[in-house]
């Protein structure tokens, strides 16, 4: 066990802030405490601050989340890059009633997240072991959109082998295969996302490529940004709007009472 007491412990303003998801997220505090720096997902001098830098921090999309979701049937998020579960676990344990795919290519960074879900008794998330180009071919092949590779099966997966090579159908017409993940198993998502999240991934111009595919007409992108958000934007506004982003804007929003609000940037899926 960790001998460093996070200052938050014992703070009433976690409950105020992250509600009936508290008990979950204290099992994930434990272990990041615990496992966090010696596994490589946290730096040292994070230790003492898990809740405020990680878990509360997460927490912040929350709200913007359910304001995306609010008037759609199927409440899907995307979590892009997923690493030690930054917003993706903090936002599934807030939100039961969300289906949160979380996707991450590095294969130790696969396993602690699936750990956390086990440990957590996170019942709406699935983990998948692959980048995000996967996840955009596996979903334009699903819907017959144009994007990714086109369905032509010449992008490769990880391990060097051809992703989704088929064959013919019946009229002789090529009917591409199942996309496949970095494990080598066909990616199972079949539908653009309501929302797709990520946090300190990569600047707009190149996330916007990465995560507006991945949304259905209407979806949000919600990302935690650092104070260049609005910055990013504005060298990314090509990009936005060649993979159909609309309104694109930079929130402060609350990470809790007297502590350091954060940025949160949206852009909408037209």
């Amino acid at each position: 066990m960790s001998d460093v007491t996070d200052e938050l412990d014992d703070s009433p303003m976690l409950e105020e802030v992250l509600g009936d998801a508290l008990g979950k997220l204290r099992v994930f505090h434990a272990k990041l405490a615990e496992e966090g720096e010696p596994r490589g997902l946290i730096g040292p001098r994070d230790v003492g601050i898990i809740w405020e830098r990680h878990i509360l921090n997460s927490a912040a999309i929350v709200p913007f989340v359910k304001e995306a979701t609010a008037k759609k049937q199927f409440k899907t998020v995307a979590d892009i890059g997923s690493g030690g579960g930054f917003p993706g676990i903090v936002a599934a344990a807030c939100l039961p009633d969300h289906r949160f795919t979380l996707v991450e290519p590095m294969e130790r960074r696969v396993e602690w997240l699936n750990e956390c879900v086990a440990d957590m008794e996170l019942n709406n998330v699935t983990v998948v072991r692959a980048r995000a180009n996967e996840m955009i071919e596996a979903i334009a092949g699903a819907t017959g959109a144009q994007g990714g590779n086109r369905g032509n099966g010449s992008t490769r997966n990880g391990k060097g082998g051809k992703n989704g090579k088929g064959g013919k159908n019946g009229r002789g017409v090529a009917v591409r295969g199942p996309v496949l993940d970095l494990d080598g198993k066909p990616i199972q998502a079949k539908h653009p996302f309501a929302v797709v999240t990520c946090r300190a991934v990569a600047p707009m111009t190149k996330l916007s490529g990465w995560t507006l595919p991945l949304l259905e007409r209407g979806g949000r992108l919600v990302a935690l940004k650092g104070r260049s958000a609005q910055e990013e934007i504005e060298k990314a506004s090509k990009e936005i709007a060649k993979c159909g982003g609309i309104r694109p804007r930079v929130v402060d929003a609350e990470v809790g009472p007297g502590l350091e609000s954060t940025h949160v940037l949206m852009v909408d899926k037209k």
